[in-house]
């Protein structure tokens, strides 16, 4: 592995390493880990459009369970390779690429070094990948949603829409274009605190805000239509998949709208050793909401992993 920035941005904690590692196909991605212990490892898979340092305050509190936390920045996200080298869109050519990410990122000496079990932790974006490596076969002792998107709003024509567009403008280049009504900026950096659609956490708000005018390049504007139609093809194929029987557990904020509640909810039901919560008052940023609200959350968390390690 090739050494690779880690920013010390506000709860950033100390003692991690970055690295660069190469995936099967040549792609570039920044992996961070940090040695917490001998209790086991923390997989983190983050959510779209995020990055490593922004799960800080998370591998701190991780760290004091006395486990290990490696956290990947996606193709297309973070300080990994970006698409066309493009910032103001994310793209990707098939969701089953992210698993190369995991791959290499697992393969790398330093993270295979890590004792004790395996758990995965992944959000949003991050679990509709993070149940792909579960029906792969991933080898975990258990796994823990957070607002996972195994579904996205959007009608059946506007997903027909998409499709169109994506295979006859594809030689003029459509495909990478903007989905419609989303913007080629940061959500955090163009809306304010109130009203947004992440978290009831101004403190957690502001960090967000923070991270990025320091260290822009870790940014993401909106979704491609290539992006969209491989995230619908891979949830719809994913919402009915045979899943292992590994312990998981699956958190929702009754205050969701950035993913499907509905199929988060009927994803989760028909898991095979699932257990479901619903967090009053939360919204997507479920590791991330206020403190009554992380003090609810991590209770659930500790007498889980309690059973499971």
């Amino acid at each position: 592995m090739n050494s690779a920035p880690l920013y010390n941005l506000t709860g950033v904690p100390a003692g991690g390493n970055a690295r660069f590692v190469s995936t099967h196909d040549g792609t570039k991605v920044r992996v961070a880990y940090w040695q917490g212990g001998e209790r086991g490892t923390v997989l983190l898979l983050p959510g779209r459009t995020e990055y490593i340092e922004k799960y800080g305050r998370m591998v701190a509190k991780l760290l004091a369970r006395d486990l290990n936390v490696v956290v990947i920045d996606w193709r297309g996200q973070g300080l990994s390779h970006r698409h066309d080298g493009r910032r103001d869109r994310g793209h990707v050519e098939s969701f089953l690429h992210y698993q190369q990410d995991i791959a290499a990122a697992l393969n790398a000496p330093e993270i295979a070094a890590l004792r004790g079990p395996m758990t995965l932790f992944s959000h949003s974006m991050g679990g509709c990948i993070g149940l792909r490596a579960l029906v792969d076969g991933i080898d975990v002792k258990a796994a823990i949603f957070s607002s996972p998107m195994w579904g996205l709003h959007g009608s059946v024509t506007e997903k027909f829409g998409l499709r169109v567009v994506n295979t006859l403008g594809r030689p003029f280049d459509q495909h990478k274009a903007l989905v419609p009504n989303t913007e080629p900026t940061y959500y955090v950096s163009v809306n304010p605190f109130e009203g947004n659609e992440l978290t009831n956490d101004a403190d957690h708000y502001a960090m967000f805000q923070a991270h990025l005018d320091a260290e822009p390049d870790l940014g993401l504007g909106g979704p491609t239509i290539q992006w969209a139609v491989e995230a619908f093809k891979e949830m719809k194929i994913l919402m009915h998949a045979n899943v292992p029987n590994v312990p998981t557990l699956t958190f929702l904020g009754t205050q969701e709208i950035v993913v499907d509640g509905d199929a988060i909810t009927s994803r989760a039901q028909t898991l095979p050793n699932n257990q479901f919560e619903i967090i009053d008052g939360g919204k997507h940023e479920i590791w991330m909401e206020t403190p009554v609200i992380q003090t609810q959350v991590w209770g659930i968390m500790d007498q889980f992993l309690d059973q499971m390690l």
